[in-house]
């Protein structure tokens, strides 16, 4: 199998074309989208392999021959990190307009093989004002619609009743690498009703690797998220809310398992539904209902505003104490404690620079540029080269105050030491109850003896 890396020679990319012969040694220039048709080709990100440029929005809308569908494969892929894709990243729909979404993809994770369900895909690559990488390089091909390999999964399913399940099933573990979306979609006037007969998909407490997530609608959207399932136990039945459903399969490119194979059912709109699924089949069975862009407060359900305040996701089910959410950001803003008496309470510690702060609504998340690790805990970490960052929200945005800095040598900004506590998506959580500190250098040698610690 060939590997594209970082810097790819032309002769590579020829053989991956199928062309080779036709080449010569110059390296292929690509640009900011396009219209492209032909039986194959490849699709690189601008200037890739060069880092792309910031602050721009290409598309490329790709036709193969008419009665084909169109194959696409990431063979590189390196575009700044975050959780939800929401600042750098390449979006994939089935079809030129109004397609239905097959993925939105960031960092260097690459995803197995791509379906569209017509002769017609669109990639869109948004990057935002900071942090860059490589881009991407993808090849397409056409292929008939019944030439689905191993790889191959997914696609729309509008017949009232039918069966979908992991590639390989039920011969084989399904493959690492492989990500596959089946749109379910019924008549105006029913719903959808999604049973598993078996489930086997790598088990994670947070269902952070391999996982199927259901979604209300024919896109992924967190907001819209019904359920996030893995491990080995068949999730409750699933409802929709309307006429559509996206069942969403990904694997990483580490342990698989034996995979699921699932049914849906087209029913009436007045059904009886008698189970509400949790959000991930890890975490346990509560009987409250799921509800969309608000959090529970003691009971009650309030709206977005008290998300941003308190930091946390709308798009799912949020259990959390009145008094609790209610006072975090009206209190008065007071470091408590020391350096000593906050380390072993907290899930990470680290010193390092904001290098870039976006205020949502309550809250202010962060870029941090991390000087040094004292305490790493399960906070998400990325690296480039020697340069170390990671995310982090500031749930309340005025406790503790943090400023932006520099990271010229001739002017540095401010740096600080930040302690609070890891979300399940690996982001930093620091709220007015955490211990934030302007990093001087007499704090060096404390934190080097706390490092060694033992809590």
């Amino acid at each position: 199998m060939w590997r594209v890396c970082g810097v790819v020679c032309a002769c590579c990319l020829a053989l991956l074309a199928q062309d080779c012969s036709a080449q010569s040694q110059r390296r292929p220039s690509f640009t900011c989208g396009g219209n492209i048709t032909g039986q194959t080709g490849i699709i690189g990100s601008q200037g890739y392999p060069g880092v792309y440029p910031p602050n721009t929005k290409c598309v490329w809308r790709i036709t193969v021959p008419e009665g084909k569908v169109v194959v696409l494969t990431f063979r590189f892929l390196d575009l700044e990190n975050d959780s939800l894709c929401r600042y750098d990243y390449v979006d994939v729909y089935s079809g030129h307009v109004n397609g239905q979404r097959l993925g939105r993809f960031c960092g260097t994770f690459k995803p197995g093989a791509l379906v569209s369900t017509s002769n017609k895909m669109t990639l869109q690559m948004v990057s935002d004002a900071n942090t860059a990488g490589s881009g991407f390089l993808s090849v397409f091909s056409a292929a008939q619609p019944n030439e689905r390999g191993d790889q191959y999964c997914g696609g729309r399913l509008d017949k009232p009743s039918g069966t979908f399940k992991t590639p390989n099933w039920p011969d084989r573990d399904y493959p690492a690498g492989v990500t596959c979306s089946w749109h379910i979609v019924a008549p105006k006037n029913q719903i959808i009703e999604v049973k598993f007969e078996k489930f086997d998909v790598e088990r994670d407490n947070y269902c952070r690797y391999d996982h199927v997530s259901i979604f209300n609608g024919g896109e992924i959207n967190d907001a819209r998220r019904i359920g996030k399932y893995c491990g080995d136990s068949p999730p409750a039945p699933v409802f929709s809310e309307g006429n559509q459903l996206l069942v969403h399969f990904l694997s990483d490119l580490s342990l698989t398992a034996d995979g699921f194979i699932g049914h849906y059912k087209f029913r009436p709109k007045k059904f009886s539904i008698t189970t509400t699924p949790p959000p991930t089949t890890t975490q346990p069975v509560t009987t409250r209902p799921i509800r969309r862009g608000g959090v529970w407060w003691g009971g009650a359900w309030r709206g977005e505003s008290a998300c941003e305040c308190l930091g946390v996701s709308c798009g799912r089910q949020q259990l959390l104490p009145l008094k609790y959410s209610v006072d975090l950001c009206r209190q008065k803003c007071k470091r408590r404690g020391t350096l000593e008496s906050n380390f072993c309470s907290s899930n990470f510690v680290i010193t390092g620079t904001v290098i870039s702060a976006v205020t949502r609504g309550g809250s202010v998340h962060a870029t941090v540029s991390i000087i040094n690790v004292y305490k790493e805990g399960n906070l998400a970490i990325q690296q480039a080269g020697k340069t170390m960052s990671t995310k982090m929200v500031i749930l309340c945005k005025k406790c503790p105050f943090v400023r932006r800095g520099s990271l010229c040598v001739t002017s540095p900004g401010l740096n600080y030491i930040f302690m609070g506590h890891v979300d399940e998506e690996g982001r930093g959580k620091v709220g007015p109850h955490h211990f934030v500190l302007a990093f001087k250098s007499k704090n060096q040698k404390a934190l080097s003896v706390l490092k060694n610690k033992r809590c």
